[in-house]
C-alpha cells in the first residue's frame, strides 16, 4: 500500500523530556532538607507526565496521519556500545526511579491508543529504529522518526524523515546545513572526526567542527582524505595517529540496520487505519 506512513517514536527521548518539563515547576518547592521531591509530589509529577505523554502521542498520530506506529524503548541492560567503549555516555543523568517504575503504565496507556511498544534484549532504541526505518524505506514506505536525537539524521532519505515534537519542526537537510554544514550522508564521518561530547565519544584531537566540515566539503569522505595527496601534513598526521580511535568512533556512531525483527508491518497497523 503506497500511502503507508510509519511513525517510530524514540520513546525515552519523548518521555524523559516530557518528565523534565512536568518536574520543573515542583523543583523550586522541593524538600529543602533532602533536595528530593516528596513521595506525593513525585506521584503528581508521574501522573502529569503520563497524561502529557498521551496527549503528545494523540497529537503526533493525528498530525502525522500515521497508518502504523511503534514506540521503541531502550533495553534495560547496557547495550553493545558500552561493551566496546566503557566511557560511552559517562556521566549521563540516570532515569529517576519513579519514572522507570512508571514506564509499564505509560506503555499500557500507549497501547490503549493503539500504539504497541518494542524493547530489545540487547540493542539501543536507536538501532531498532534504524533497522525498521531502513527496511521500510527499501520497500518505498514513508517513515517519520519522532526524536530530538541528532544520531538519526544520518538516516535521512526521500522516505525517512526526523521530526522534533518539542520544537515542532522537521530536522531536515537545511537543519543539518545550519548546524553541521555537511550533507546527511557525511554526518558519520563528520562525528568520527569531531567526536560527540553529549555521548562522551572522543574524536580526533585538534579537529573541530569547522575544520571537519571544511575537509568533508572539499574531499567528500574520510576515505578520500586518507588517500589525498595534497592534504596538509599536520592533518594527515592527525588522521594517521588516531586511526584506531576513528574506527571505534565510527562504529559507535553507525546505527545498526540489520537487527532481526519478530513482527510484520501489519502487526503495528493503527486501529483507525484498518480497512
Amino acid at each position: 500500500m503506497s500511502n503507508s506512513h510509519l511513525i517510530l517514536i524514540d520513546a525515552l527521548n519523548l518521555i524523559r523530556r516530557i518528565y523534565a518539563v512536568q518536574e520543573r515547576p515542583f523543583i523550586h518547592a522541593k524538600n529543602q532538607d533532602t533536595g528530593e521531591l516528596s513521595a506525593s509530589t513525585q506521584q503528581q509529577v508521574i501522573a502529569n507526565t503520563q497524561a502529557a505523554c498521551n496527549i503528545a502521542l494523540e497529537k503526533l498520530l493525528f498530525q502525522q496521519q500515521a497508518s502504523h506506529a511503534l514506540a521503541v524503548f531502550d533495553c534495560q541492560k547496557p547495550c553493545w556500545r558500552y561493551q566496546l567503549f566503557d566511557g560511552y555516555k559517562k556521566g549521563r543523568k540516570k532515569m529517576p526511579d519513579a519514572l522507570a517504575q512508571a514506564l509499564t503504565d505509560i506503555q499500557d496507556s500507549f497501547m490503549a491508543l493503539g500504539v504497541d511498544s518494542l524493547t530489545s534484549e540487547e540493542d539501543e532504541a536507536d538501532d531498532l529504529i534504524a533497522t525498521l526505518a531502513t527496511k521500510m524505506a527499501i520497500h518505498g514506505k514513508n517513515v517519520t522518526i519522532i526524536s530530538t536525537d541528532k544520531g538519526f539524521l544520518s538516516l535521512l532519505s526521500p522516505n525517512v524523515k526526523v521530526y522534533d515534537y518539542f520544537n515542532r519542526r522537521y530536522l531536515d537537510q537545511d537543519y543539518i546545513n545550519d548546524k553541521f554544514n555537511v550533507r546527511s550522508s557525511q554526518l558519520i564521518d563528520f562525528w568520527t572526526l569531531t567526536g560527540d561530547s553529549t555521548n562522551k565519544i572522543p574524536g580526533v584531537p585538534g579537529i573541530g567542527s569547522i575544520t571537519a566540515a571544511k575537509l568533508l566539503n572539499e574531499y567528500g569522505s574520510i576515505k578520500a582524505l586518507e588517500n589525498a595527496t595534497d592534504l596538509k601534513p599536520a592533518i594527515l598526521d592527525k588522521l594517521h595517529d588516531n586511526k584506531q580511535q576513528m574506527e571505534l568512533t565510527k562504529t559507535l556512531f553507525t546505527l545498526k540496520s540489520d537487527i532481526p525483527l519478530g513482527f510484520n508491518l501489519k502487526d503495528i497497523r493503527l486501529p483507525h487505519a484498518e480497512h
